[in-house]
């Protein structure tokens, strides 16, 4: 998709991100598309924080996509810091066209840039088309990863 626009979010894209991520069978079930006072601070958080990008994916002036990039400083890996890419959404009438395939690009590119030694994501067991979404990319399911909600 050449006719995207990949840029960090402000607030007015806020309703359109919450939109995104509650657009999928597993946000349904855990996010809210109204706007409120937790999802203002959230967004108010990333945005303060230099080592946090929320990214939206503009098409014809409309958000159609979504993600959060976070640079971790680690001492692992000879003091490499990582690129933590999370909460990846397309809108669903666009999906299988090219346009993850350009954001994760990005994403990918601004981890090189900034000297990052590897690009990480989690993605959920059910998500099976994600799955071999990122393994064209290059990415590789070499740890079983927990969490654990509070």
């Amino acid at each position: 998709m050449t006719d995207v626009i990949l840029r960090e979010a402000v607030r007015a894209d806020l309703p359109a991100v919450l939109a995104l991520l509650a657009d999928d069978v597993l946000g349904r079930a855990r996010e809210h598309t109204r706007v409120d006072e937790a999802y203002e601070r959230a967004f108010a958080d990333i945005t303060a924080d230099p080592r946090n990008q929320q990214v939206v994916a503009e098409r014809a002036g409309e958000v159609v996509g979504c993600f959060q990039l976070t640079y971790i400083p680690g001492l692992g890996r000879h003091g490499a810091e990582r690129a933590l890419v999370e909460a990846v959404r397309i809108r669903s009438d666009l999906r299988g066209q090219g346009l993850g395939m350009t954001m994760m690009s990005w994403a990918i590119d601004q981890a090189r840039r900034r000297g990052c030694g590897l690009v990480q994501l989690t993605t959920d067991k059910s998500r099976t088309e994600a799955h071999r979404f990122y393994q064209r990319l290059g990415f590789v399911a070499s740890h079983e990863g927990m969490k654990l909600t509070l």
